[in-house]
């Protein structure tokens, strides 16, 4: 449960995770070439590489990642020092702005799931009252427990159809 309310803190949580990605990716790339900084062929494998642990750790939709020319203009536009090649800051600041729009749609999703679920299942729950059979078993459970089964089965359809 801790792991679930500590996603609500919004975007605290999306920092430390996007924090974590980029220094993997960075690091993972500075120890194979020995360089301090990524040239583009480096970025781009790196943002495949990022959006590769997006689409296995983040709940949601499978995320495409940009395009070679996306990246290019991005970039540039990161390249504070007009060298040709990110450090690690410049990195961060990039793979912000290229997953800007995919953190948005995890956090709305999860607050879709966790929010709009429970109280659904509340109001599925009185309409089961009239329901022969179904409805007296349905009442007997505790709301909470009920809620809870109803998300967890969100969830899992969620899951699946990914």
């Amino acid at each position: 449960m801790g792991q679930i309310l500590e996603k609500f803190q919004g975007k605290e949580w999306r920092e430390r995770q996007l924090r974590k990605i980029t220094d993997k990716v960075f690091y993972r790339f500075q120890n194979e070439t020995g360089k301090a900084n990524l040239k583009f062929e480096d970025l781009y494998i790196a943002i495949l590489l990022i959006y590769n642990d997006i689409n296995k750790h983040l709940p949601g939709p499978h995320f495409d990642p940009p395009s070679k020319d996306e990246i290019r203009a991005l970039m540039q536009e990161c390249d504070m020092n007009l060298d040709g090649e990110l450090d690690h800051e410049e990195f961060v600041k990039f793979v912000k702005r290229v997953t800007k729009d995919t953190f948005i749609t995890v956090s709305q999703g999860l607050i879709i799931t966790l929010a709009v679920a429970p109280t659904v299942a509340l109001l599925t729950k009185r309409t089961t009252e009239g329901v022969p059979g179904i409805g007296k078993v349905v009442q007997k459970i505790p709301t909470a427990a009920y809620a809870s089964l109803v998300t967890l089965t969100v969830v899992m359809f969620q899951k699946a159809r990914e």
